[in-house]
């Protein structure tokens, strides 16, 4: 199936960067999206805030989304990202991005995105969401994001794999020339 068309003018992203952080739930998504945002001045946005609320709620009784589920929740994300910047050089979202063809379908709605792929165990990752408060996504669909979860390939040559031995502090160092003069 080829991606959707683009929903907008594309004309605002020659010098506007547009990025994904990606992974499994509890990976430190939205937190590095977060540091991302305040350290090079971009416009932050948590992919979860973008879910309807069919899926929130079958989140919550533990049920693991389908691609279907997923499909309005993607096109949602891409409108967010393409949407035009007003006083900032950039956008930064926090989406899982788990299968290519999610990614591939972001790169269809958002020429020039860029994806950041935090990875690490699933031991790593399970300690971290067993400390996490307030969030509707259950630690049980932990197992079922890993299941799902396709690791980018060499062929995404958009995607920076980033290892959770990092803090965000030194990972946010490392990428900040990415974007910087």
């Amino acid at each position: 199936m080829p991606p959707p068309e683009p929903v907008h003018d594309h004309s605002n992203l020659s010098d506007a960067a547009r990025v994904v952080v990606m992974g499994v739930s509890g990976c430190g998504k939205t937190t590095l999206a977060e540091a991302l945002g305040a350290t090079l001045d971009w416009h932050v946005l948590d992919a979860d805030d973008l879910h309807p609320a069919t899926n929130v709620a079958k989140m919550r009784e533990g049920t693991p989304l389908t691609d279907a589920d997923r499909q309005p929740w993607l096109q949602a994300v891409g409108e967010a990202l393409i949407a035009p910047l007003t006083g900032s050089s950039g956008r930064v979202v926090a989406c899982s991005a788990l299968k290519r063809a999610y990614r591939d379908q972001l790169r269809g709605l958002v020429p020039g995105v860029e994806f950041l792929f935090l990875h690490g165990t699933f031991d790593t990752i399970m300690a971290r969401l067993s400390q996490r408060k307030g969030h509707y996504m259950p630690s049980s669909l932990l197992e079922t994001q890993f299941q799902t979860l396709e690791v980018p390939t060499a062929d995404e040559s958009d995607v920076v794999p980033i290892s959770l031995t990092l803090s965000t502090e030194q990972i946010v160092a490392q990428l900040r020339p990415r974007w910087t003069t």
